[in-house]
């Protein structure tokens, strides 16, 4: 009971205190509040308005795909600005529960009553609140409503698409001779249109055909041009190369497809625009026009592709291992049917502009499509290659049963009826497939120039080769990045105009790439290109923002002011990584990862990093305390164990130290904090080295004391305080051993003075007669044995060849012996 009466006049105290200013500022944010309220009621309202508008439009236009595509931007737009409408209240509603979470909860029944301006201002925020939350339900629910519309266009259209491609026309009534009058008749009304806007324009618009035309004309001459002196030797076959490779074979296919098409379709868009912009076209000739450019680029692009791949001029230059005639046949046939298709298309624009019968357009899209399935057939049983023994040979099999099918196809739906399905296909055959052997083609071109070495051996790369630093390695990896961009290239130019191609309209495509920049949601995860994108720009900032600033620290701060080198490369690096993580941090901010999100996964790091670990953050820890400490610096001689050397680079996890043989050893910082390390030139390079000499017994050593003293003190890089030293320091088994001990102002410079020494002791030993002993060495005479015999056949041979020799002597002299004459004496030479 008594913390209950506290409590009560802490809160009277508190309303007695500040209840003039309390109110006042309830009156303020109400106010702001009710306008805030107010104004957005007024946009609810407007959407709706426009919402009702767009569903009648909808009920109106159901036919028009384009006009539906055109409704769905809209009701997209309006979704979003509801959203945004209910997304306003989200600061002033976490305002309203933060001020009554602070009043607390009203007093329960039989407690004492709180003071009428709490319970009044509880009341208007809670009134305040339920008005905000009547206008966020009803932002919400149009955005519901504006959803359920969208899929309501979605679906009209995909029964649209589905009802011409299954749609089937009675073709003995579209087929009948009224077809041949109404053909004229249509002629003639266009003929009639064409020559009234010609004598229009001639008369009242010849100056602005002339510039536009001549506008146009210029910026496709300097495009194309352009782009032969930029890339001429890729844009054109060379006919003087006898052996092209297969990325020149490529790179000239896809650009000189690529480029000339551009630069016709520039040509053709600026004629236009030009004409629109100067008052030149009318409302039916502007449609006209438009598909008369479209089938102009459409054949022109088929045309260069199908001359870029199979090169009837220049075999050598070929993609395809074909031979020339038929490469001829092949370009002619695909330029014929890109002419069928395109003239089919400006046929249909003029058909539907002047309202002409059903039956002339089924005849026309019914001779289009048989055409189309000939020629496929036609290309189908083409004998292109020829075998050693001169006959001719097929396409491959699935390639040439493709074609068949296809033309087969093309030709059985129109026959059935079924003209917009054979329509369709004959239009995919020659458009899409133009834009995928294309899109191959450059794809194919990407990856070659993106192999080792590739890049260098292009024009380009050998341009940058000559006239900068480039070495073969940065060549490389500039060809990776500019495969990727090539890459790139393709996908942005190629994908949306093959969704065009299968029916989509420009609308969708803008819709799709709008959730793609701002976010695919993925259950609770959203993710957004532009964010990435933005998060990745903003960290390459910072990275060069921070290097930046190391080099500007380290060459105009540090260095002016006389800064050590190792307190220099501490410093360095120690901003460098505070920059990079900073970077990183703002990085992941900017693209829209709350970094809250990432405590959980930092906790379960933790774990791993304590268990799995250890010794990586060991060596951590210990690189940033010697970072601190700095026990030793670069440029420092240091011995750790068995390693000595100087220390090059000191880093988070490991120091880099060379050895005098020049051999860079890794050394883990862990090992340098817990074992004991020697350094040479910690404060200063002062250093002392010592020479041993011995000399024989016998010798005068007050002599050798005097002459190693002048030969320690004469060497000019030995300091005269502290003065060197020689110690006679011991009766060694062979000689009289001494020390010199000298002191240098560089240890560094130890193995200097240490050769000098030795060769000044030899030559003033030899000038004094002081002899510097060796240690004997025994001679020993080892005594080898004979060689056991290696061929014992062959001595036992021997000796039974002589055994027989004594045995024939023997018995020729016993013969002789018995008949009493004299052995023969061997005839004179």
């Amino acid at each position: 009971m008594f913390f209950r009466l506290l409590r009560f006049i802490l809160i009277l105290a508190l309303v007695v205190l500040v209840s003039p200013s309390f109110e006042a500022m309830a009156q303020a944010l109400g106010q702001g509040s009710a306008g805030l309220i107010t104004d957005q009621q007024k946009v609810i309202q407007g959407l709706t308005a426009k919402t009702d508008d767009l569903e009648k439009k909808i009920q109106q236009d159901g036919e028009d795909d384009a006009s539906l595509v055109e409704i769905r931007l809209q009701l997209e737009d309006m979704s979003r600005a509801a959203l945004t409408s209910a997304l306003a209240f989200r600061s002033r509603l976490t305002d309203i529960n933060n001020r009554i979470e602070m009043l607390g909860p009203p007093p329960a029944t039989g407690q004492p009553p709180e003071p009428e301006i709490v319970t009044g201002e509880r009341q208007a925020l809670a009134s305040e609140k339920a008005e905000i939350n009547a206008v966020v339900a009803s932002a919400q629910n149009l955005s519901i409503r504006i959803s359920g519309l969208i899929d309501r266009i979605g679906n009209k259209r995909s029964e649209q698409f589905r009802n011409v491609l299954t749609k089937r026309y009675v073709l003995s009534e579209a087929l009948s001779p009224q077809v041949f009058s109404d053909a004229r008749d249509e002629f003639g009304n266009f003929y009639k249109a064409v020559s009234s806007w010609l004598s229009f324009a001639f008369k009242f618009k010849f100056q602005a055909i002339l510039a536009a035309t001549f506008v146009a004309l210029g910026l496709a001459l300097v495009l194309l041009v352009g782009g032969r002196r930029l890339f001429g030797r890729v844009f054109e076959a060379d006919p003087t190369n006898e052996d092209p490779s297969y990325l020149s074979r490529l790179s000239v296919a896809f650009w000189s497809t690529l480029l000339p098409t551009l630069a016709v379709g520039a040509f053709l868009g600026s004629t236009i625009f030009f004409f629109n912009y100067y008052n030149v076209l009318r409302g039916d000739i502007g449609l006209f026009l438009n598909a008369l450019a479209s089938v102009i680029g459409v054949v022109f692009c088929v045309n260069r592709l199908t001359k870029a791949a199979l090169e009837p001029r220049l075999p050598n230059w070929r993609l395809i291992p074909v031979e020339t005639g038929p490469a001829l046949w092949l370009v002619r046939l695909t330029t014929a049917m890109a002419v069928v298709i395109g003239v089919n298309y400006f046929l249909s624009v003029i058909n539907d502009k002047m309202g002409s019968p059903l039956s002339l357009t089924i005849a026309r899209s019914f001779v289009a499509t048989i055409v189309v399935g000939i020629i496929l057939i036609m290309m189908a049983m083409l004998r292109p290659f020829k075998a050693r023994d001169g006959s001719w040979r097929p396409w491959p099999a699935w390639l040439r049963y493709l074609s068949l099918a296809l033309g087969l196809f093309t030709i059985i739906a129109a026959l059935l009826g079924y003209i917009g399905l054979a329509l369709f296909v004959s239009l995919q055959v020659v458009v899409t497939g133009t834009a995928l052997v294309t899109a191959y083609i450059g794809f194919l071109s990407a990856q070659a120039i993106g192999e080792e070495g590739a890049f260098a051996n292009t024009t380009v790369g050998r341009w940058l080769s000559a006239n900068s630093s480039y070495e073969d390695t940065a060549l490389d990896q500039l060809g990776l990045v500019v495969s990727v961009a090539i890459n790139l290239m393709i996908v942005l130019v190629f994908l949306p105009l093959i969704l065009l191609m299968w029916g989509f309209q420009p609308g969708d495509i803008q819709a799709w790439a709008y959730k793609l920049a701002t976010g695919i949601s993925i259950g609770s995860v959203t993710i957004s290109v532009t964010g990435i994108l933005s998060g990745i720009v903003v960290f390459i900032i910072g990275y060069f923002l921070t290097r930046w600033f190391q080099g500007w620290l380290d060459g105009s701060v540090m260095a002016r002011g006389k800064v050590d080198t190792g307190v220099r490369n501490s410093i360095r690096l120690a901003v460098g990584y505070a920059g990079v993580a900073l970077a990183a941090l703002v990085g992941i901010s900017a693209a829209g990862i709350d970094l809250s999100s990432l405590a959980l996964v930092a906790g379960a790091l933790s774990l791993g990093i304590g268990f799995g670990l250890q010794n990586v953050v060991s060596n951590f820890v210990s690189g940033l305390i010697l970072l601190a400490e700095r026990p030793f610096k670069v440029g420092d001689w240091i011995v750790a164990g068995d390693i000595s050397g100087t220390v090059k680079k000191i880093s988070v996890r490991a120091t880099e130290i060379e050895t005098f043989q020049r051999q860079s050893v890794i050394l883990p910082n862990s090992n340098l904090i817990n074992n004991a390390v020697g350094n040479w030139t910690h404060r200063n390079k002062l250093g002392r080295i010592d020479i041993k000499v011995g000399v024989a017994y016998g010798s005068d050593v007050k002599q050798v004391h005097a002459v190693l003293l002048e030969i320690a003190r004469n060497h000019p890089l030995v300091l005269k305080n502290p003065e060197p030293f020689v110690l006679f320091s011991n009766f060694g088994p062979a000689a009289l051993e001494f020390e010199m001990r000298v002191f240098l102002a560089d240890v560094m410079n130890g193995n200097i003075v240490q050769n000098d020494v030795r060769f000044t002791v030899l030559e003033k030993f030899s000038d004094q007669h002081i002899e510097i002993p060796s240690t004997p060495r025994a001679v020993v005479d080892v005594h080898k044995p004979k060689a056991w015999p290696t061929d014992d056949d062959k001595i036992e041979a021997d000796f039974a060849e002589q055994e027989k020799a004594k045995a024939d002597a023997a018995a020729e002299a016993k013969k002789l012996a018995k008949s009493g004459r004299k052995p023969r004496k061997p005839d004179p030479d």
